[in-house]
C-alpha cells in the first residue's frame, strides 16, 4: 500500500494550473484532480518542469490507465481514456517503483460517492 499527501484540484482555476511552474515536488505528495462526474481526461505537461506519473482513475477507485515519467514542458496531450473521476499526479518514476499498475484500487473520499452497492 501507498500512502500520499496530496493537494486537491476540484475547481477549473486550481485544474488549469496544476503543477506548473514548481521545480520540485516532495517523496510522497502529489496533485489529486478530482472532476464532479466521470468524463474523458486529457492532460498535457504545458509549464510543468518536473516528470510525472498521471493515474488516471475511474468513479469506484480503480486506476484505469497510467501514463508513465510525462516529459516535462511536452505539449503532447496524454489521454487518459474515458470514465475518468479523478486523475493523480505524482512524481515520474513512482508509480512502477511502488508496484502501482492499471486495476490497482485507491481510496480517497472523492470515489465515496460513486462506490456501487452490492447486493447483500
Amino acid at each position: 500500500m501507498a500512502r500520499f499527501t496530496v493537494e486537491i484540484a476540484d475547481d477549473p482555476a486550481e485544474q488549469a494550473q496544476g503543477l506548473m511552474h514548481r521545480t520540485s515536488m516532495p517523496m510522497g505528495a502529489g496533485m489529486y484532480f478530482v472532476y464532479q462526474r466521470p468524463r474523458p481526461a486529457s492532460f498535457w505537461m504545458r509549464n510543468t518542469l518536473i516528470p510525472l506519473d498521471m493515474l488516471f482513475i475511474d468513479a469506484q477507485g480503480v486506476v484505469k490507465h497510467i501514463h508513465h515519467n510525462a516529459v516535462p514542458l511536452d505539449e503532447t496531450p496524454i489521454p487518459g481514456g474515458e470514465g475518468i473521476l479523478a486523475v493523480l499526479e505524482i512524481n515520474g518514476g513512482l508509480a512502477a517503483r511502488l508496484g502501482i499498475e492499471t486495476g490497482s484500487f485507491v481510496r480517497h473520499p472523492a470515489h465515496a460517492g460513486h462506490a456501487p452497492v452490492w447486493p447483500c
